[in-house]
């Protein structure tokens, strides 16, 4: 394959991120003229995660939607609710199935070349470029979407780990019900920090189970499947089943000020701050970050957009600082966000969507203590 020494953009990282800003690209239909490189260590051949999302109506990939519910439960402290989600869907799609169509439609394109090789690390000279495997390759612009260290935390800065593992089970009986998610299940000991479970059915008999944790610290492996193994047995009600899949992930959670480019590297992705810091979801966050770069590009033929609001990072890390500080579970919390808000204001919040007023409203639900105590902390 070739490889020119000189592109006009090049993208680290064919991940979520990287894939999503090319099919934007793509889809634009505004830069045929223009030689894009992509660059991965890995040939992405493995179903080696799945994404998770609400969305109203649908978007750029739904012909790979693997499954979607209009209905989820909530599972909290003293507290359970089948939640109505609608004009919302609950989403999911498999990393393989990602690859394979973003792939598929990249090599239909003359001017994308794909390189699979490890980015040692992005050139500190004033030439935009990338050093991969010891070989310097040039652009006009460099999309970054990997983060190569934990960044070092300013003053009031938080940092959490989401990490979870999770298997795809097959029953021998009817187990589930297709039709209904289950989107936080904390019916589970909180001894190494936040924990839940989610239950996505793809049929009565086939389902991904994941155990889900907040915390500083990660388990070793078999404390998961020992999570794993306690829920199905004795909240699930499953004594037999085979796992088909396994899954395993680690997101952070943080309200670190992500730069948003340094010179002509424009970091997108996790490294570009589109993980939400206080529920961890990102691809709904790369969708939008992917769109007004590209329109950017459009308009300007510069990809500088603005930050992330302010006012949300203040929320996130307000909501950290009471998980990490103020000794507030973080069972107590999500049951006290859902119990006292419509799913739908959920869900707008959680996608920084809200005005001033709706937050206001939301957050007088919350316990005031902790959140007073946390805000205070935040701004000093």
């Amino acid at each position: 394959m070739r490889t020119f020494l000189r592109y006009d953009f090049i993208i680290c990282g064919a991940g979520c991120a990287g894939l999503s800003l090319v099919m934007h690209m793509i889809e634009s239909g505004k830069f045929s003229d223009k030689k894009i490189l992509i660059i991965d260590k890995d040939p992405k051949h493995a179903n080696d995660r799945t994404w998770c999302f609400w969305q109203k109506g649908e978007g750029m990939f739904e012909q790979i939607i693997y499954s979607q519910w209009k209905k989820l439960l909530f599972h909290g402290e003293n507290y359970s609710s089948q939640l109505e989600i609608e004009p919302y869907y609950y989403k999911m799609i498999r990393g393989i199935d990602f690859y394979e169509y973003c792939f598929k439609k990249i090599r239909q394109q003359v001017n994308i070349d794909i390189l699979f090789g490890k980015v040692d690390r992005l050139p500190a000279e004033t030439n935009t470029g990338v050093i991969v495997d010891g070989q310097t390759i040039y652009a006009d612009y460099v999309f970054n979407s990997i983060l190569f260290e934990k960044p070092t935390l300013h003053k009031n800065e938080s940092w959490l780990l989401q990490h979870f593992k999770g298997w795809t089970i097959e029953t021998a009986e009817d187990c589930f019900d297709e039709n209904v998610g289950t989107l936080m299940d904390f019916r589970t000991n909180q001894d190494f920090g936040t924990a839940f479970y989610y239950v996505l059915p793809f049929s009565p008999r086939l389902a991904l189970v994941e155990y889900t944790l907040f915390s500083d610290e990660l388990l070793e492996q078999d404390r998961y499947d020992e999570g794993l193994e306690f829920y199905i047995k004795n909240i699930l009600k499953i004594s037999s089943y085979e796992i088909n899949e396994k899954e395993f992930g680690v997101i952070p959670m943080t309200d670190f000020k992500f730069p948003s480019h340094e010179n002509n590297v424009i970091n997108i992705g996790t490294a570009g701050g589109q993980t939400k810091g206080s529920s961890g979801y990102t691809f709904n966050f790369i969708q939008k970050h992917s769109k007004v770069i590209v329109d950017s590009l459009v308009k300007t033929g510069k990809p500088f957009v603005s930050p992330t609001s302010r006012r949300f990072n203040f929320y996130d890390g307000v909501l950290l600082k009471v998980l990490k500080e103020e000794g507030m579970s973080g069972k107590k919390l999500f049951t006290e966000l859902f119990k006292n808000n419509s799913v739908e204001k959920v869900f707008k919040f959680l996608d920084n969507e809200t005005a001033l007023a709706e937050e206001i409203k939301i957050i007088t639900t919350l316990p005031t203590l902790p959140f007073l105590k946390a805000g205070i902390k935040q701004l000093i």
